[in-house]
This record gives structure tokens, C-alpha cells and sequence, in this order.
């Protein structure tokens, strides 16, 4: 695969979670977008629901967001988010994009 990758995660906090899933999804921001080949890291509140959140994330390619996936910050999320949320990811490849 070449060009740029897209990974969306929603994530919805199990009830009495959302201040600890915040915080772990914040957690992430920084040395996420501090990793070679990532071009964007964002975090997203839905409005009408406060417990649901959504991770916005952008690489140069396939292998920027595996190397991603291996990071120490990664798998520490990867260890935790289950006790935390319900979550959903999507990996995306662009088809018609502005």
C-alpha cells in the first residue's frame, strides 16, 4: 500500500469511565504526534454524547502506522482501553480526498 493511511477509532467509556478514558486518550497526543511519519493525531468529543470520543489519526503510510502500533504508548493503550471503553477502529486508505 503507498500513499497515506487514515485510522479512526470511536471509543465509547463504559459508565463512570469517561474522566479515565479522557485521560488516556490524551495521554497519547503528544508522543504520537511526536513519531516520524505521523501527520496528524486528534481527539474528537461527540456533542450529544460525552461519553463518546474519537481518535483522528493520519501517516504517511502503512508503515508509519505500524510502527505506530508499536510504540510503548500504544501498547499501553492497547493493554488498558478494554477496561475503559468499547472501542472501533477503522483503517482507511483515500479514494477521493480534497
Amino acid at each position: 500500500m503507498t500513499g497515506n493511511v487514515k485510522t479512526v477509532g470511536v471509543l465509547t467509556a463504559h459508565l463512570g469511565k469517561e474522566t479515565e478514558l479522557r485521560a488516556l486518550l490524551e495521554g497519547l497526543l503528544e508522543p504520537s504526534r511526536a513519531e516520524p511519519g505521523n501527520l496528524r493525531y486528534d481527539l474528537w468529543a461527540d456533542q450529544a454524547e460525552p461519553r463518546v470520543f474519537v481518535l483522528d489519526e493520519l501517516y504517511v503510510d502503512a508503515a508509519a502506522r505500524e510502527a505506530h502500533r508499536a510504540t510503548p504508548h500504544f501498547q499501553h493503550y492497547l493493554a488498558t482501553i478494554a477496561q475503559l471503553a468499547e472501542r472501533k477502529a477503522f483503517s482507511l486508505e483515500p479514494l477521493i480526498v480534497a
